[in-house]
């Protein structure tokens, strides 16, 4: 069974009472092989009444020996031999890199071209791609950090957040009225005003000046 260590390094055993079967995998990408069924003719109907024979004919504390038998049915020599054929039918299916050893789909991660897994050599024009992507990622990571987005933001609050009382829409404190629902902002109609004649400071809701009584 020294061929096995030649194969990929993961595999699914299938392999139950009526037969054997193996599931072997890429060892880059996980891409899957199944091998043919192989019934397994070779002493199981022996095993498998030794088994019976020991849960239904004997006691209930032999039931050890059931399962042994069992997986003598389903496991030994057959078991092995079915294995290698299945070895030697999936190689058929995937490609050894000579560099590094792995046996690897040839659909997806062989590069044909230089006989070695896209591991080992990966293919150009994918490879070019996959950096260009990188790169532009990159890219755009640095220039939107460059980009200032918060410049119109008051981080002192010094405007205060104003909602509307109607609807709670955020508004400006300098809005007169809601954008959403047209309500007259509160804020901004209380803010002072100055006199068009002589420059005093004024309430919003004056209509006349204090200091020399123009109209407003």
């Amino acid at each position: 069974m020294s061929n096995m260590i030649q194969f990929v390094a993961n595999h699914d055993d299938l392999s139950t009472d009526k037969g054997f079967q193996f599931k072997f995998y890429c060892d880059k990408c996980r891409n899957g092989h199944m091998s043919r069924f192989q019934p397994n003719g070779v002493g199981i109907a022996g095993e498998l009444m030794r088994a019976a024979g020991s849960l239904f004919g004997g006691l209930f504390s032999d039931a050890g020996n059931a399962a042994y038998h069992v997986q003598r049915a389903i496991g030994g020599k057959a078991h092995d031999e079915a294995l290698e054929k299945a070895v030697l039918e999936g190689k058929q299916h995937f490609k050894q890199c000579t560099r590094c050893g792995h046996w690897v789909c040839p659909d997806v991660c062989w590069n044909s071209k230089a006989g070695l897994c896209e591991d080992c050599a990966p293919d150009e024009h994918e490879e070019l791609a996959s950096q260009q992507a990188q790169a532009s990622r990159e890219q755009i990571y640095t220039k939107t950090r460059q980009h200032d987005y918060t410049k119109e933001l008051d981080f002192l609050n010094r405007g205060g957040i104003v909602q509307c009382q109607s609807c709670n829409a955020k508004l400006n404190p300098g809005q007169k009225f809601c954008p959403e629902c047209g309500t007259p902002n509160a804020t901004a109609q209380n803010k002072e005003k100055f006199c068009v004649d002589c420059g005093a400071t004024m309430k919003a809701d004056q209509r006349f000046c204090a200091e020399c009584g123009s109209k407003q």
